[in-house]
């Protein structure tokens, strides 16, 4: 099986637009009070990533751009073009969240990006959900750097997706266990049901390698794991799989490993 949830960078992507423990930006005001240079920007964004122009959405970034994941803009745009080839019809819809003004022509701006569409395959389709929460530097009406607070998508196909009850924390400490609960709620009724839990970094090089998994027989009605946190601070996907006769659903969340 190839990575099945290599939609989720779309967060990464595009997520103009989440972590709890993030400090808030200091003195943040409210969107309605957004200078136009600001509200013009998401807007263009927004409507180049729904045309899928490339080079329009590009020209937004500026040429220096990074990311708290070190994704730089000659990786966002391969990003972007691996999955769009993937997705003909994503849609998106940013909302300003908050903003501040850090300078002449320089904003700090906080973003909710929601993400929907479908990919066609011979053998099934796949729809896709997402939202993502990020931070955003403007600088003269690009964007210079970006910062993925939270993330959530979920990747279904079929008649009947499984419905799960995720139990994941959204932070870590250095080293820290912590459990990884997926339970359906759907009772099995006889059917069969398979399921495994993937943890990977969040990095262009995580995004573009394939990765083939082994599937588990789940007998008690859903997954759980015991994991622990690196070490040292670091972002993560940890992604639930869970496949049944009538449907397949990917739950995939980022989590944030602080380093005390």
């Amino acid at each position: 099986m190839g990575r099945l949830w290599q939609w989720a960078l779309v967060g990464v992507a595009l997520g103009v637009g989440i972590d709890a423990i993030a400090p808030a930006v200091a003195q943040t005001a409210s969107p309605s009070t957004a200078p136009s240079a600001v509200v013009s920007t998401l807007a263009e964004i927004e409507a180049a990533a729904n045309a899928q122009d490339l080079d329009a959405v590009m020209a937004l970034y500026s040429d220096g751009f990074d990311s708290d994941t070190s994704f730089d803009h000659s990786q966002l745009r391969q990003t972007l073009e691996t999955l769009w080839n993937q997705y003909s019809d994503l849609t998106y819809d940013i909302e300003l969240l908050s903003w501040e003004a850090v300078g002449p022509d320089r904003y700090t701006v906080e973003t909710l990006t929601r993400i929907e569409g479908r990919q066609r395959r011979p053998e099934r389709e796949l729809n896709l959900v997402a939202e993502v929460t990020s931070r955003q530097q403007l600088e003269d009406g690009q964007v210079a750097y970006q910062e993925v607070l939270t993330e959530t998508s979920r990747l279904t196909s079929g008649t009947t997706p499984p419905t799960v009850l995720i139990q994941l924390p959204d932070t870590l400490s250095a080293g820290q266990t912590y459990s990884f609960d997926t339970i359906v709620m759907e009772p099995l009724e006889g059917r069969s049901l398979m399921g495994v839990a993937v943890d990977e970094g969040v990095t262009s090089e995580d995004f573009l390698a394939p990765r083939p998994v082994v599937f588990d027989v789940l007998n008690a009605g859903g997954l759980y794991k015991i994991g622990t946190a690196s070490d040292q601070a670091d972002q993560r996907w940890v992604s639930a799989v869970i496949i049944r006769e009538d449907g397949m659903l990917v739950d995939t969340r980022r989590i944030r490993v602080m380093d005390e």
